[in-house]
C-alpha cells in the first residue's frame, strides 16, 4: 500500500488556500496520495510529513508561532531533519539563519545557510511578475513578486536555484526550500509538485 502524505499549511497570514489548492493540484496531477490541510494548531502540526511556510508579514507571524508553541515544534523537527519545509516570502525570511537587518523580534527558524533582507524589492506598490529561469525547470517559472525579500548569500550545501540579476530568489538545501515569490498565485504547478518530490 503506497503510504499518504500529509501535508500542511501553516495557517497564519497569507495565501493559504492558494497553497491549499495549489498542493491539492500537485498531488492529482502526479498521482500522489496524500491530504493537504491548515496548521493552525500544535497536535495539528505533529502529524504532518511536510510543511509549507506562506507569505504574510514575517514579524506577525514569527510572533504566532513563538507564542503558540508551533516554533518550537517546527524548530525540533528541523533538528532531527524530520521535515522538508518550502518557505514563500515571508517563509523564506523564517527560514533563513540571518537577516540582513537583524530586527531581534522575528524569531527565526534558523533552518537554511541563507542571509534573507527583507522587503528588498520595495514596498507593495513596487510589486511585480517576471519570467525566472529556475536551474531544475527547463521552461522558464512565472514569478510573482509581492514586498519580496531576496536571498543577499547562500553557504555550506544550500544550493542557487534562480536569479533576477544576481539576486538570489530561490534556494534549496537538501529537503527544505525557499523563495522570494509566490508561486501559490498561478496557475503553474511545477513549484509544488517540484516540492512534493522532495518529500
Amino acid at each position: 500500500m503506497v503510504e499518504r502524505k500529509n501535508i500542511g499549511v501553516i495557517g497564519i497570514q497569507g495565501a493559504i488556500s492558494e497553497h491549499l489548492e495549489a498542493m491539492q493540484n500537485a498531488l492529482k496531477e502526479t498521482n500522489t496520495p496524500g491530504n493537504v490541510f491548515e496548521v493552525t494548531t500544535k497536535d495539528i502540526l505533529k502529524n504532518v510529513d511536510a510543511l509549507i511556510l506562506p507569505g504574510g508579514e514575517s514579524s506577525s507571524i514569527s510572533k504566532v508561532l513563538f507564542n503558540s508553541g508551533l516554533h518550537n515544534i517546527i524548530k525540533s523537527k528541523i533538528m532531527e531533519n524530520d521535515i522538508p519545509i518550502m518557505g514563500t516570502c515571508a517563509g523564506c525570511v523564517l527560514l533563513s539563519s540571518e537577516l540582513s537587518d537583524n530586527l531581534e523580534e522575528i524569531k527565526l527558524l534558523k533552518a537554511m545557510n541563507i542571509q534573507v533582507k527583507r522587503n528588498a524589492f520595495g514596498r507593495q506598490r513596487e510589486s511585480f511578475e517576471q519570467d525566472l529561469d529556475v536551474s531544475v525547470f527547463k521552461k522558464p517559472y512565472h514569478g510573482v513578486f509581492i514586498r519580496a525579500p531576496i536571498i543577499k548569500k547562500v553557504w555550506g550545501t544550500c544550493k542557487i536555484l534562480s536569479k533576477i540579476d544576481e539576486k538570489i530568489v530561490m534556494a534549496r538545501q537538501e529537503n527544505l526550500l525557499a523563495l522570494s515569490f509566490h508561486p501559490e498565485l498561478t496557475d503553474d504547478s511545477r513549484i509544488h509538485k517540484y516540492f512534493l518530490s522532495m518529500i
